[in-house]
């Protein structure tokens, strides 16, 4: 179900709310924009009547010298306009796309366990650009709101009959757009919905290509991806449907207004209550009000469209990490840290390399250990995220390396060198089996499983934390390999605590406790 509409409002204002000054100056720029075409056609009008008709040349030039003043001002609010439009759609789509990918990464895995991957996707590849479109229309909105006002005021003061017609014609013709926006918004979302779910598929696919080839299941998912695009499509064709329907009413409902003011102008020049000046006036005014309420059309639709977008970005920020943040945090006590896991009564001493024997439950032991343990007196659960994470690291075995030079992959910019950290996952034969510019391929496919296990332990080694805990770090090696690597840890963390969730005698071989997690210690 869309998050509700107050949700989503409030989203787009936070992001208008951080540009005051630029969203002042597109306001401004835009009503200055807009003025100039509503009041042409009274000045042309005035210089028919007091400089053509009445053959004064001196009053004819002083209204062509005003022509002149509202063209200049026009230009330089259009070069203001446009500079800040964009730089509000800027503004907008990058600070969505900002707050949106800086939450996400916070998240961790709840992410994966709660969002299709394809739902992260499309609002970073679609919904930003919607929410960066109806920033950028508020200036001309604002103008075609203030000209309206503006050319109101001039078709009352000609005449007071056809001004009441157009400020009642107008908004209903504007009226009658109205409800062609909520059967949008409602394909919208439809056309949003899918387009998650064939990114997802398509992401499930990606990954699984090679699986695919093997099993010969590539042209089955091949067909079940054309049937979700093309539901997409039929989506997207819908939604069209009704943006077509609004660009005819665009033009149809004031057109019709704009016929009508026009014949009754016409009586009234004919029958003498107007002037030929005004008559032409009266026209171009009523001519000109199509312009505000096509710019009111777009800006409606940019709104339904960021309104759909600004509510799949907020279902994002909804979810909290898991834990959730604690209300007050409570700092963790300095140097190497000991452990206590409450549901199995395990203690983990502070500055040693321990090994659990944990069976099927290692997994489930090892995110308590990192998430719900006591550290010295405090739980885990009480002590801030960012604290959490830079001092306590889990490093499964099945952990994703994505593509890109493996060195800036592995490297944490901590202070544990890369090359040490290297040495001691005895990694240095994977890193010179790459390619010459050491690239890894998406989650690193062209390696063997060992091959992968000792680059992530070498990338968990890099994280300097107090406390590591390791699953099942190696259990893809050969026992040499194993042998080494555990001699070379142990040596690499000495001082610092080390959790090993192994059944492996060579892990055992060399760790300072063995702990059995079924038996209470």
């Amino acid at each position: 179900m869309p998050p509700s509409s107050s949700g989503s409002v409030r989203f787009l204002w936070s992001l208008l709310a951080k540009r005051p000054g630029l969203l002042t100056l597109a306001t401004v720029s835009g009503a200055l924009w807009m003025l100039p075409t509503a009041l042409l056609p009274l000045v042309i009008g005035q210089a028919i009547d007091a400089g053509i008709r009445d053959g004064d040349g001196g009053t004819l030039l002083r209204w062509v010298l005003v022509v002149l003043g509202l063209g200049l001002t026009q230009m330089v609010a259009a070069g203001a306009l446009q500079w800040a439009a964009h730089t509000l759609w800027l503004h907008g789509a990058t600070s969505a796309q900002r707050i949106v990918l800086g939450h996400v990464v916070g998240l961790g895995g709840v992410l994966a366990r709660k969002v299709r991957v394809g739902e992260v996707v499309a609002v970073g590849a679609s919904d930003i650009y919607r929410i960066g479109s109806l920033l950028e229309v508020i200036g001309r909105a604002t103008g075609s709101l203030v000209s309206f006002a503006v050319a109101a005021i001039v078709v009352l003061w000609i005449s007071p009959i056809m001004g009441v017609i157009v400020l009642i014609g107008v908004p209903l013709a504007t009226g009658g757009i109205g409800p062609l926006l909520r059967p949008l918004r409602r394909r919208e979302e439809t056309q949003r919905e899918r387009l998650g779910q064939v990114s997802a598929q398509a992401a499930d696919i990606v990954s699984g290509l090679r699986i695919l080839r093997g099993i010969g299941g590539e042209t089955r998912f091949h067909a079940r991806f054309v049937d979700a695009s093309q539901r997409v499509r039929e989506a997207g064709v819908a939604a069209g449907r009704i943006e077509a329907w609004l660009a005819g009413a665009e033009i149809l409902l004031p057109g019709l207004v704009t016929v009508l003011v026009t014949w009754l102008g016409a009586r009234l020049a004919l029958d003498g209550t107007i002037s030929v000046g005004e008559l032409v006036a009266f026209y171009g005014v009523s001519a000109f009000l199509v312009i505000p309420v096509r710019t009111a059309t777009e800006a409606s639709y940019a709104f339904a469209s960021a309104m759909v977008a600004a509510g799949r970005a907020r279902a994002l920020l909804r979810l909290e990490p898991e834990p959730a943040p604690p209300e007050h945090p409570k700092p963790l006590p300095p140097g190497p840290l000991g452990l206590f896991d409450e549901a199995t009564g395990l203690r983990i001493p502070a500055g040693q390399l321990t090994v659990i024997d944990a069976g099927e439950q290692a997994e489930a032991l090892a995110e308590r250990l990192a998430a719900e343990s006591i550290a010295g007196d405090v739980p885990l659960r009480d002590v801030g995220p960012d604290e959490l994470h830079r001092r306590i690291v889990l490093a499964h075995n099945q952990d994703l390396l994505f593509s890109g030079p493996a060195r800036a992959e592995l490297d944490l910019e901590s202070e544990v060198d890369l090359e040490s950290a290297l040495h001691a996952a005895d990694a240095h034969e994977v890193m010179s089996a790459l390619p010459v510019d050491g690239q890894l391929d998406e989650r690193a496919r062209s390696l063997s499983g060992g091959q992968r296990q000792r680059l992530l332990l070498a990338r968990a080694l890099c994280s300097d934390a107090d406390v590591l805990i390791l699953d099942e770090p190696t259990s893809a090696v050969d026992a040499h390999t194993e042998a080494r690597i555990a001699q070379r840890v142990s040596e690499f963390r000495r001082g610092r605590t080390t959790v090993v969730l192994s059944q492996s005698p060579l892990w055992t071989a060399v760790a300072d406790r063995v702990l059995d997690a079924g038996a209470k210690t």
